[in-house]
């Protein structure tokens, strides 16, 4: 019988019934594992053997084992099976990126400067962005209940079936009316003895870190003034009327007080002869595994960038501070 070029062509069923004999040792097993007869495995191996013109299986011995040959087709038959499921995977992610429509939370201080710069490097995607902002409790809340897709937040807590990547790192300063002027740098204490200290509330995750901090270095700073956003912080700093510990990015997003401002390193400060701890805060990717393909890979590697070449070193030439004063994780 002569076989026409369509029928010398393995089909897939054929294909991964090898793989099944070649991975579990033996046709029954293969056969439990595909959920099919023994005869029928037996079967689809003996077209194999037409279509390639050699015995796949030496059967003198038991139990049989393969034949080079029929090594050298489980070693192809496995890479192109693996590379069909890839095909399929990248085409059904295509057509579901065509109607896409991702929700994307960060807090305030993401959205207001890295948000943008992301916005427009995922403009040339299909998927359709919408971006809120907020702060990070109430960010984690409405990821765990999916109402969100993508969170960008500050907090390191594990939500069931949520995953987190570290996209960067930035340090706290403090922050000083421009015309406060001293020539010697106490401990925080002393310095609220001149400027009341303007806090940011307790229930956003930045001033619970704040507040932890001075927890540890023993300063009891009168509570007076607290806001959850930075703006009303910044303007009464800039205005005279005290100081505050804050962020870069924070100060960037504010940066309209930048002139009235001054930013001091805490390692300025000292306590009993001590020169104060470094005090900082990770931004975190999160999102469910597995089900927005390959966007919070895209997402992650953006801000990484974005970070590392364009808004550290603008951010440290504005505010006087080192060009590498927000960084990213070493690359894997």
């Amino acid at each position: 019988m002569n076989l026409t070029d369509e029928q010398l062509r393995p089909d897939w069923e054929l294909l991964a019934s090898w793989v099944a004999v070649m991975e579990t040792g033996s046709v029954s097993d293969a056969a439990r594992l595909l959920r099919i007869s023994q005869a029928a495995v037996s079967q689809r191996i003996k077209q194999l053997e037409t279509i390639f013109s050699t015995p796949l299986l030496d059967r003198s011995t038991r139990p049989a084992q393969p034949t080079a040959a029929g090594q050298r087709l489980f070693e192809n038959a496995k890479d192109l099976l693996t590379r069909s499921d890839q095909m399929m995977e990248s085409v059904r992610n295509v057509s579901r990126a065509k109607r896409m429509i991702v929700r994307f939370g960060c807090v305030d201080s993401f959205a207001a400067t890295i948000g943008p710069l992301l916005i427009k490097a995922l403009a040339s995607s299909s998927h359709q962005i919408r971006l809120w902002s907020g702060i990070t409790p109430t960010l984690d809340a409405q990821i765990e209940g999916r109402q969100l897709d993508l969170a960008v937040t500050t907090s390191v807590m594990s939500l069931p079936g949520i995953s987190r990547e570290q996209l960067f790192t930035e340090a706290y300063y403090a922050v000083l009316p421009a015309s406060f002027e001293v020539s010697k740098f106490g401990s925080l204490l002393d310095l609220s003895r001149h400027l009341q200290f303007i806090r940011y509330s307790a229930r956003s995750v930045i001033g619970q870190q704040v507040d932890e901090y001075l927890q540890r270095t023993g300063d009891a700073l009168e509570r007076t003034c607290e806001f959850d956003a930075t703006d009303p912080l910044l303007s009464l700093v800039a205005s005279g009327m005290g100081f505050a510990l804050t962020t870069p990015l924070c100060i960037w997003q504010s940066r309209h007080f930048i002139p009235g401002i001054r930013v001091v390193p805490l390692s300025s400060f000292a306590r009993q002869g001590r020169a104060y701890p470094d005090m900082t805060r990770t931004f975190f990717l999160a999102f469910r595994q597995g089900e927005l393909g390959t966007l919070p890979t895209e997402v992650r590697d953006l801000v990484r960038i974005a970070v590392r070449r364009q808004l550290s070193p603008e951010i440290g030439t504005q505010l006087g501070l080192a060009k590498d004063m927000l960084w990213t994780p070493p690359e894997t």
